[in-house]
């Protein structure tokens, strides 16, 4: 398949990134550290996309230890693992932020970069689920699957958002700055209190606050994990919100029209419709597999990110539609006969049924998304490097700023 059409090639040399960073922790604490200390350490002949991997990998270990010591996302770990957590995601963090300043630096500027640096957050974004979710021992069930929902959504709607706008807003609030120091803090104090299971403790009664009779029972028993959720999903709302308002405004101004960029979120509407549904008519997937399946719809979202980047890249029309999804479709299609005969008493047969078979399906669809998605970043890299005359992992071209002045004497 081709993701870039030759016709659309030309649009790359026309690229030019353009960013707005509201975040005040950014402004005066973090980018004064990358540019005064952290890019230093950095040598000229390094590749940003170089950088960013190494930042990835940090992640990729802090995954691999998650699946050694807690596989079901509900065992305390080590001490020591929770804060390699947080050093890795923090690291992360740091080497994502100074490959742009290292583009610049090196005059590696390009459509490549941002491409780059927008799928790695992309799987980046399912791992630190996964992440937290064990360091709340939250288990394989439905506040996993909200908060992997929460995650994407934030996501996917802020790429929709720069493709609209044709800029990358983030917010006062934003889940690159604020979102990812937030849990490098919960990391650290998990590993500072002990493991995971403090957070299933009522937040209220930890911190010594006496049950009055005007606080309900629900609301004085929620656990720390519960109010951490109840803050993100006000910051989703507002974050969507903003991001909406944005694209409305910017498509106003333009004077096109606004519900055509809302049918955008179709898309991850689709997937997210389908998702519980399965998740709901298989249990044993939600309670025992879930680990490979949230690998899997978050490969979806990234698919769809991803595509979402090559367009606004080459100024091409929305993608809408996700070839991953069709898999879905079926498992909730051969799902769903045998629960219609159960609670309507006419349906159809499961060809797959509710054991093995349903959990080797998960994993096909999961091999299913890993070649797809890497087809598609694979084919876009080599279809980007080839047409710019660029490497993807290091610098064709040195810049030479001496050679540069030398030349501009000649030419006078």
């Amino acid at each position: 398949m081709v993701y870039i059409r030759q016709d659309k090639l030309p649009k790359l040399k026309e690229y030019k990134y353009q960013g707005v960073d509201h975040s005040l922790v950014s402004q005066y604490v973090l980018k004064p550290f990358y540019t005064h200390v952290v890019i230093k350490c950095f040598p000229m002949w390094m590749a940003p996309n170089l950088i960013t991997t190494l930042g990835f990998s940090f992640v990729v270990i802090n995954f691999l230890t998650m699946l050694w010591y807690t596989p079901t996302l509900d065992q305390d770990c080590p001490r020591w693992v929770y804060a390699s957590w947080a050093v890795g995601l923090f690291l992360y963090q740091t080497f994502d932020a100074v490959d742009g300043s290292q583009a610049r630096r090196t005059r590696q500027s390009g459509p490549l970069g941002e491409l780059f640096d927008h799928g790695v957050d992309a799987v980046n974004t399912t791992l630190e689920v996964l992440l937290f979710a064990a360091t709340m021992n939250l288990g394989q069930g439905w506040k996993t699957v909200l908060t992997l929902f929460a995650s994407l959504l934030t996501f996917y709607v802020q790429t929709w958002d720069e493709y609209h706008t044709h800029t990358l807003t983030l917010g006062v609030i934003s889940g690159p700055v604020e979102g990812i120091l937030t849990l490098c803090i919960v990391y650290a104090l998990t590993a500072y209190l002990g493991g995971g299971s403090f957070w299933q403790q009522s937040m209220l009664a930890t911190m010594g606050i006496g049950k009055f009779n005007f606080i309900p029972d629900a609301v004085y028993n929620l656990a720390w994990n519960e109010w951490y959720m109840f803050y993100g999903g006000i910051v989703l709302v507002f974050n969507t919100v903003s991001s909406a308002l944005n694209v409305m405004k910017a498509r106003r101004a333009r004077g096109q029209r606004t519900r055509v960029a809302l049918l955008g979120l179709l898309t991850f509407g689709a997937a997210w419709t389908l998702i519980p549904m399965y998740l709901y008519l298989q249990p044993v997937i939600l309670r025992q597999h879930l680990v490979p399946f949230i690998f899997y719809a978050g490969l979806v979202n990234a698919y769809s990110v991803g595509r979402m980047i090559i367009s606004h890249l080459t100024k091409s029309r929305f993608p809408r539609g996700n070839v991953l999804i069709y898999p879905l479709i079926y498992g909730v299609a051969d799902s769903l006969g045998p629960w219609l005969q159960q609670h309507v008493g006419f349906g159809w047969p499961s060809a797959l049924g509710n054991d093995v078979y349903q959990v080797a399906f998960v994993f096909m669809c999961l091999g299913l998304a890993i070649g797809v998605h890497g087809s598609f970043i694979i084919d876009v890299i080599w279809t980007i490097c080839d047409y710019l005359d660029i490497w993807c992992l290091t610098i064709k071209y040195p810049h030479q700023e001496g050679k540069e002045k030398q030349e501009g004497k000649k030419g006078q």
